[in-house]
């Protein structure tokens, strides 16, 4: 028996824990379709007010956040429930720490903490600081569902039966450890009462900005971008068939963007109360910054080497790519945005938006995307997904809606930062703010419009897994190939 087969057949005769990756592929679908229909009824509120009706658990304010965290932790939490569990189990050969128990203990754990928090948004009970966290008993409930999940990864990786651990794992592991820090630090807090909902954070003024930072930033650098960075190196060469273009330019590319993303929160409040020395080091780290990011673009576009052509005739990889590239314009973009200059013209703008929306539509939600196309057969043993044609509408409706999300944001961003600092010849101010609102309605008109796309696409998504999942398949030519040579 040759090598391969060996191994296959020792991985086979593995028990991998699958359950707990299909509801979490589940979930990912269920909350990306909550989250991203928030996501374009609030910019339909914003371009016309009348929306925000006088009842008032729908208005903008509870929304908002209720958007935000449904994308993030909802959405893009149990993307890398899902898949961190999957390819710890597969790149370990061993099934998950913690028999059946503890893994559903997370999984359903952290829909309660999902709900929990959703609540708390939508009748107004957070602690009102930038991100409107939950109070502080969500938070403690997600504290203990977050350390399983913890000693589940470990476990694994502890009991593992190959011994290299690969590079995907390390990133994961990153996210895992880091966010449980953030949390922490982050959620500080007197509860008022026990059986009370109010509490006091641990800090106050710039003391508490910069605590909100060090913690915003890096839920972006750890949650939304090491993560999902686990992802791409799982399951780009998995789609692909390659292996990855440079596994030392992978574990440089770990080392440097985990010691230097720590560092940038401060760039989100240049012009602040902050002292002007954590301000330019916070500068400083996220123009370094630039060089990791793209090194980890590269390494994933370059993994495709050999096989570029697959981008032809497969849509799911062609997911997992774009994503790629649109991490690399982000991650490009953000360092210039914290340049002090820069920021200046670009801050509290609709650019800000724009750029935020580049990088989780584009990076986080398509890599997302390609993942639940790769998984969905596998965990359920179809030999295929219903329509790949079904992933190519998805795929041109998603980066049309990108486009056009994040193109009128960066023209309403910037013209709203020219007349918010534009004078007159005595001095004044030019317009007011109300004359800036105006500006910016028709391009409010065509986010809303390009997040209507985007959810679009995302239905889509969910028929074609409910059809998967059924066994069902379509009879359809296969895509790039021309209808006489595929007649042939």
């Amino acid at each position: 028996m040759s090598q391969g087969s060996m191994a296959q057949t020792a991985s086979s005769a593995v028990d991998y824990n699958m359950d707990v990756v299909r509801w979490g592929a589940l979930a990912t679908v269920f909350w990306g379709v909550v989250g991203f229909l928030a996501g374009d009824f609030i910019a339909w509120q914003l371009a016309f007010p009348a929306l925000n009706f006088d009842f008032e658990y729908l208005n903008f304010g509870r929304l908002r956040p209720l958007h935000t965290s449904a994308v993030i932790f909802a959405f893009g939490g149990n993307a890398l429930l899902c898949t961190s569990f999957y390819v710890v189990q597969r790149t370990c050969r061993t099934s998950l720490f913690g028999g059946k128990a503890l893994p559903a203990f997370v999984f359903w754990g952290y829909q309660l903490f999902i709900v929990m928090a959703a609540l708390g948004y939508v009748l107004g009970v957070t602690q009102g600081r930038e991100y409107a966290e939950p109070e502080w008993f969500v938070d403690l409930w997600l504290t203990i569902v977050w350390v399983a999940y913890l000693a589940i990864f470990v476990g694994t990786l502890l009991k593992r039966q190959e011994p290299h651990i690969y590079v995907a794992n390390w990133f994961y592991l990153a996210f895992i450890v880091t966010i449980a820090m953030l949390h922490l630090g982050n959620n500080l807090a007197i509860p008022v009462s026990l059986f009370g909902t109010k509490s006091y954070s641990m800090f106050s003024g710039v003391q508490d900005a910069l605590t909100q930072w060090w913690y915003g930033h890096n839920a972006v650098g750890f949650f939304l971008t090491a993560g999902f960075l686990g992802m791409m190196y799982y399951f780009i060469p998995k789609r692909a068939e390659r292996p990855v273009y440079s596994y030392r330019l992978s574990i440089i590319h770990f080392w440097a963007l985990i010691f230097l993303y720590i560092w940038a929160g401060p760039h989100h409040l240049h012009y602040t109360a902050l002292p002007d020395w954590a301000q330019t080091l916070g500068m400083t780290f996220s123009i370094m910054l630039w060089m990791p990011s793209w090194g980890g673009m590269i390494n994933g576009l370059m993994t495709l080497s050999g096989a570029w052509d697959k981008l032809r005739t497969d849509p799911v990889l062609r997911f997992m790519v774009a994503a790629v590239g649109f991490y690399g314009m982000s991650t490009f973009e953000g360092p210039v945005m914290s340049i002090k200059s820069v920021n200046g013209l670009s801050h509290y703008t609709d650019w800000t938006i724009g750029h935020v929306h580049s990088g989780a539509l584009g990076w986080v939600a398509f890599v997302s995307f390609g993942a639940i196309y790769f998984l969905i057969p596998v965990l359920w043993n179809r030999e295929r997904l219903y329509s790949m044609r079904l992933v190519a509408h998805h795929f041109w409706l998603g980066t049309i809606g990108i486009v056009l999300y994040i193109t009128s944001m960066w023209v309403s961003g910037i013209m709203q930062g020219l007349m918010w600092r534009a004078h007159d010849q005595l001095g004044f101010l030019q317009y007011s703010f109300i004359e800036t609102v105006e500006a910016m309605h028709p391009y409010y008109i065509i986010r809303a419009t390009g997040g209507a796309l985007f959810v679009l696409g995302s239905l889509l998504m969910v028929w074609n897994v409910y059809k998967t999942i059924r066994g069902d398949t379509r009879r359809e030519a296969p895509i790039g190939v021309s209808a006489p040579a595929a007649a042939q």
